[in-house]
C-alpha cells in the first residue's frame, strides 16, 4: 500500500512540475487544465504594417521542445524589415502539451 502511495505522489509531482504547465520565470499566467493567453511582446515607433509573420514552438510533457518562436523567425517568414509590434500567444493542455506562437507585425 505504501508503494502505491509513493507512486501516486511521484506522478503528481512530475505532472505539476512540467514546463508545459508553468513558465520557469513566471512570465505568464497558466492554467493547470487549459491555457489560452495572448500577451504583448514589444512595440516600436514604426507605423503598423500590413504584414504579419508567425513562428511557433511546442513542448510535450516538459521533456521534448521543438520549433523556433523567435521574433527573427516570424519576421523572416513574412519578409518584414521594419517591425511595428509583437504579440505572443501561449496555449497549453493539462501540462502535457503547450505551444508558444510569436506574431510580428510590420512592413
Amino acid at each position: 500500500m505504501r508503494r502505491i502511495y509513493y507512486a501516486i505522489i511521484a506522478i503528481v509531482l512530475v505532472f505539476f512540475s512540467s514546463c508545459a504547465v508553468f513558465a520557469p520565470n513566471g512570465e505568464y499566467l497558466s492554467g493547470i487544465i487549459y491555457t489560452d493567453i495572448a500577451k504583448p511582446g514589444m512595440v516600436t515607433s514604426n507605423e503598423v504594417g500590413t504584414k504579419v509573420g508567425m513562428a511557433s514552438a511546442t513542448n510535450i510533457l516538459g521533456i521534448v521542445s521543438m520549433g523556433d518562436a523567435s521574433v527573427q523567425k516570424a519576421a523572416q517568414e513574412a519578409g518584414i524589415k521594419k517591425i511595428s509590434h509583437v504579440d505572443v500567444k501561449n496555449e497549453g493542455v493539462l501540462g502535457v502539451y503547450s505551444k508558444t506562437t510569436t506574431y510580428v507585425y510590420g512592413e
